[in-house]
């Protein structure tokens, strides 16, 4: 079969988020889209920059109702990397591979879904990589044991523990959407005209110019000291990450190209909490209602401010 001369599905999905993701921003997107550059929704910009994958909500959204010649997608965390580079070059395989998951696990009994839940994440867990040198079957497999592993844990969160083990318990859901075959199918179309690399969000420094437009979503600042939520890799972000990409912000700027920067508002909680105001002085500091979804407590979700950070 053609994946991609596929009329029947391709043109009638649009690719959208294949994860759950903890700060994810398909609800945002009609907000996000007040701030997008002007230069953008014109035809100026040629490049489209995401240092901080995650479940790529904005890229889905650039990627297909704007004229760019190509995109760069990057994060610290190989685990993702890998699992975008398998479904932009072995789609086919990844499929196959998530049907045999799926198939064993909605055959088990609710008890028997929870062995088998955490059998794969103990596998999972027990077999790491450090860099990527191609796409062989197991790193295939791996890929399909992350998605699985991300639709039925507790709320599709991703999260390591300090030794860099996926640490999130059993999601009890009835039917879990493991996967939409083609929703795959569309998103590995639209991975097509992507460059995805395993690095720092500098690793594209030298390629972003003045018709870039650069989107960041950095593992948020905690607002309180029981939301610190920013595991997505063992190493953390911390304030001192914060401030670095605040001074790499600057330097593109000096470069011309269009920034946008996503964050929480500590004003949530501290009113005199100035650190991104100070970090980001002389930029754009837009405060827009966010809702917060993923709390242990039901009670404490809801409508909060998040920062969306412009140099336009």
């Amino acid at each position: 079969m053609d994946l991609f001369n596929n009329t029947d599905t391709i043109e009638k999905v649009k690719a959208k988020p294949f994860i759950k993701w903890a700060g994810g921003k398909s609800k945002l997107l009609p907000l996000f889209k007040q701030y997008y550059p002007n230069e953008l929704k014109s035809g100026l910009i040629d490049y489209y920059f995401e240092p901080f994958l995650g479940g790529a909500s904005v890229f889905f959204d650039i990627a297909q109702k704007y004229e760019i010649k190509k995109s760069y997608l990057s994060d610290s965390n190989i685990e993702i990397v890998l699992v975008y580079k398998v479904i932009k070059e072995r789609v086919e395989d990844l499929r196959s591979a998530l049907n045999e998951l799926k198939k064993d696990y909605c055959k088990k009994s609710e008890t028997k879904k929870e062995n088998f839940f955490y059998n794969i994440r103990d596998k999972y867990n027990n077999y790491k990589i450090s860099y990527l040198n191609g796409l062989n079957d197991i790193y295939v497999y791996r890929a399909s044991q992350m998605i699985f592993l991300n639709k039925t844990c507790f709320n599709g969160l991703y999260r390591l523990n300090r030794s860099g083990d996926f640490n999130v318990p059993f999601g009890k859901y009835i039917k879990p959407g493991i996967y939409s075959e083609e929703n795959l199918l569309a998103v590995s179309e639209v991975l097509q005209n992507t460059e995805i690399e395993h690095g720092d969000f500098e690793f594209f420094k030298n390629k972003i110019n003045s018709k870039s437009f650069v989107y960041f979503d950095p593992p948020y600042r905690p607002i309180s000291n029981t939301s610190s939520f920013n595991s997505y890799s063992k190493e953390g972000f911390n304030n001192d990450e914060q401030i670095r990409l605040a001074e790499f912000y600057k330097k593109l700027d000096e470069k011309g190209a269009k920034l946008m920067l996503s964050n929480s508002d500590p004003k949530n909680i501290n009113k005199q909490d100035n650190f991104f105001d100070e970090l980001y002085s002389g930029f754009n500091i837009n405060r827009i209602d966010a809702v917060r979804v993923i709390n242990s407590n039901a009670e404490k979700r809801g409508k909060i401010k998040e920062l969306l950070i412009t140099n336009y």
